[in-house]
């Protein structure tokens, strides 16, 4: 099957062929008809399958069969919603890839940045508008945005919408939206939670799943190096030499963790930068950019400041230490292993981490092999430390409470701009803020709330 057969216009299939691509991915072939049908979805695909283009291009093609009179404006017709900057950008950069031949508007919106360019291009006037949830409501509530002729809604990583705390923000805005419209939800993962808002949110949606649920990409190899805890980052640093790895994401549990892992490697000599919620958007673009030109080799991040990284053949991924929510570990190793490439993920795993390596094995249904590095074998005399009470690398955060979100002081919460929750003395809503391409010989690029109580997974 071709694009040529999914029924879009010339001008985005010029776009599209511009891109190099001819074939769809799966999650496309599926996705593409029914959107253009205008049926509400429910689509479940891993990270790196080609989703984002799956939606950018029928919400595109409905539009450009639509056109609205400019005697009124310009109002705003399809929305995107985003848990993260990163993931929010990529979004709007697919959608001026794949409209460039079009007379549609766009714009992205987020937090960390200066708002008033941002009600600039609202009052120019946008068709279709991608946004982080707390942004958004910070300009609906300055009266800079009208969202009463929406016409698409799509929820992307609805998962992690919810995991960072967005529900009643998304429900905020589904309020101010109008009843009859197109709903598209699309989730990595699956929860109890998300069934929820898909009863709630779709009407007699299409299913859509390009593979088996909560599972990592079939290309990816997974591997498990037993070390003790205090020795992770000598062999981190190790295997980034000796194998001489010019690309590397590492994964830290907090943002204080990916900080002092970042210094650590820098006097390694090993040229390094973390990314995470606390630093500004500057700082994180420019980390990332430097990141994808090889002038730094390795990347820290935190899970929520990787989620929407789009890093073209990624080839290593780092857990330093495994995520506290098994699903988190579908996400991480979802950046590699991209778009048909293949892809190695790595994890460091000390005594304190066997529980969390159970769950994740429990979750794949299956065991992950596990290799010694000669000279960095475990001690057996070191005994297990509760991760949630210890202070050693990664600086972890307290126990929490069932309805508390990580790294939340009870009854707190304060959504930072970058959309993770952080300890606050006060309580605030969010206000945060690659192209998803079609594949063929190149494949397009593009939660569980009810955790246990017993670790905190800070961002």
């Amino acid at each position: 099957m071709s694009f040529d057969s999914l029924g879009l216009s010339a001008e985005i299939l010029r776009a599209v062929a511009e891109q190099g691509y001819t074939e769809p991915t799966p999650v496309q072939r599926k996705a593409i008809p029914v959107i253009h049908e205008g049926k509400d979805i429910l689509a479940g695909a891993q990270t790196g399958t080609g989703k984002t283009a799956g939606f950018t291009l029928p919400m595109l093609q409905r539009l450009i069969e639509k056109p609205v009179s400019a005697k009124g404006g310009r109002p705003v017709r399809a929305l995107v919603l985003t848990p993260t900057r990163e993931l929010a950008a990529q979004v709007g950069e697919s959608v001026s890839t794949y409209g460039r031949h079009l007379k549609i508007k766009s714009a992205v919106i987020f937090g960390g940045v200066k708002i008033n360019p941002q009600i600039q291009a609202l009052r120019r006037g946008v068709d279709i508008l991608v946004a982080t949830p707390g942004r958004l409501l910070d300009h609906v509530s300055q009266k800079t945005l009208d969202l009463s002729a929406v016409e698409i809604l799509v929820l992307d990583e609805a998962d992690r919408m919810l995991d960072m705390g967005f529900i009643r923000d998304i429900r905020r805005i589904l309020a101010l939206l109008p009843q009859r419209r197109q709903n598209l939800l699309f989730s990595a993962t699956y929860s109890n939670d998300i069934r929820k808002l898909a009863d709630s949110l779709l009407d007699t949606p299409a299913l859509i799943e390009v593979a088996r649920r909560n599972t990592p990409a079939e290309r990816v190899s997974q591997v498990i190096h037993p070390v003790d805890r205090e020795r992770k980052r000598e062999l981190l640093s190790f295997m980034v030499g000796s194998h001489n790895w010019r690309q590397v994401l590492v994964f830290t549990r907090t943002k204080h963790g990916a900080n002092r892992l970042s210094r650590q490697l820098e006097q390694d000599g090993i040229s390094s930068a973390a990314i995470h919620g606390n630093k500004s958007q500057g700082a994180r673009t420019r980390a990332l950019a430097d990141f994808k030109r090889g002038e730094v080799r390795v990347l820290v991040a935190t899970d929520i400041a990787a989620r929407g990284l789009d890093i073209d053949q990624l080839p290593h991924v780092v857990n330093y230490e495994l995520p506290n929510v098994p699903e988190d570990y579908v996400h991480r190793i979802g950046r590699t292993g991209r778009a048909g490439n293949e892809g190695q993920a790595v994890s460091l795993v000390c005594v304190d981490e066997h529980k969390l390596l159970g769950d994740i094995e429990r979750l794949l249904q299956r065991d992950l092999p596990r290799i010694m590095i000669p000279g960095y074998e475990p001690d057996p005399s070191i005994r297990a430390e509760p991760i949630m009470r210890r202070s050693g690398p990664g600086g972890q955060a307290q126990v929490r409470t069932r309805n508390q979100r990580p790294g939340q002081a009870p009854g707190k919460v304060d959504r930072s701009r970058s959309g993770a929750p952080r300890a606050s003395a006060a309580s605030g809503r969010s206000k945060q803020g690659s192209a998803g391409t079609p594949g063929s010989g190149k494949r397009a690029g593009s939660g569980k709330s009810n955790r246990r109580p017993v670790q905190a997974r800070p961002a």
